[in-house]
């Protein structure tokens, strides 16, 4: 029974292409995404039940046709996880985290900071000073633009509440339509970026002969206490809590359709039992970029990702067929 594998048609002649050297590579934009879990799924019973932004309804698991929100193997925390419309050119159809590109904007712009420095995160992503503000930066405003969650606080020690008021969305709109950033933002409202609810988990690179490419961070953090999660996101058409487990029986059924890295730490989570116990092995986390590779083996093309055998795919040269 085939997975649910992203793998578009097309790859296998780009991989041709790449190979005969026919089309070039482009450079990876850099990119930031967040693994957003709870412990408690009471907590958002009511976010579950709402209409969301641009007329799309935040779905529980049961609702996706996966299940209860509580199934699947294994207990441990839940995921926040959206489904990308169909008509997107990028990973169409397939369940990813909240994220998105970096906004070039907060590479220098000063911004309220709290936690680990700018050099801390620096040497942890493997970036100069100024990227990594630019990517924490990215991870922190993607979630609230795409799940209408803010890892922010008027101090060091807090978090802002509740962000589903008519404000917050006038504020997460403008940011969206790129007419305010995220260091205006948190100066406007008084807030700090909470760069301490953060923990850096891997780094995937998009393969050489796509033409949307993105050099992404991942992250993990926890759903603060009296936040909500909803589907702010007009690339997405459903939005699910769902337990690391449950998502990949789905995935292994065929019935979700994810990218590698989504599936790789959807894995390595599934082996946590709360969110804190995620959020404490971060810092010990393998950063080494993840690139998926294409080589020619007896006359197959063989695409593959080190370290993740998984999902390694052959082409037949002559017929573009994958096994």
């Amino acid at each position: 029974m085939p997975n649910g594998q992203w793998y578009p048609p097309e790859w296998p002649e780009r991989i041709r292409a790449l190979a005969a050297g026919e089309i070039t590579a482009v450079t990876p934009r850099r990119a930031a995404t967040v693994m957003l879990l709870r412990d408690d799924p009471a907590e958002a019973s009511a976010a579950t039940a709402s209409v969301a932004m641009a007329g799309s309804a935040e779905a529980s698991v049961a609702t996706a046709g996966l299940g209860s929100a509580g199934a699947g193997p294994g207990g441990g925390p839940e995921v926040h996880m959206l489904r990308r419309q169909a008509s997107m050119a990028f990973a169409a159809g397939a369940y990813v985290y909240p994220g998105g590109g970096v906004d070039p904007r907060d590479d220098d712009r000063p911004v309220g900071w709290a936690g680990p420095g700018r050099d801390v995160w620096a040497h942890r992503l493997g970036v100069d000073a100024a990227s990594a503000q630019a990517i924490v930066c990215a991870a922190v405003r993607e979630t609230f633009e795409e799940a209408g969650v803010l890892l922010a606080g008027e101090t060091p020690e807090t978090v802002v509440g509740d962000t589903t008021g008519d404000d917050w969305e006038a504020d997460r709109a403008a940011l969206v339509r790129h007419e305010l950033s995220f260091a205006d933002l948190l100066d406007r409202r008084g807030l700090v970026l909470r760069s301490d609810l953060l923990g850096a988990w891997a780094r995937w690179i998009t393969p050489e002969f796509e033409p949307r490419r993105y050099d992404t961070w991942f992250f993990v953090a926890a759903l603060p206490t009296g936040q909500r999660t909803r589907n702010a996101s007009t690339e997405a058409d459903r939005a699910v809590w769902i337990r690391p487990g449950a998502a990949i029986e789905a995935y292994d059924k065929g019935d979700l359709l994810m990218m590698p890295p989504t599936v790789s730490t959807l894995r390595a989570l599934m082996s946590y039992g709360t969110a804190a116990e995620a959020l404490a092995t971060a810092a010990d986390r393998d950063l080494t970029p993840v690139l998926a590779t294409a080589r020619l083996v007896d006359g197959e093309l063989v695409l593959s990702w080190p370290g993740h055998d998984e999902f390694t795919k052959r082409v037949d040269p002559a017929e573009g067929g994958t096994r």
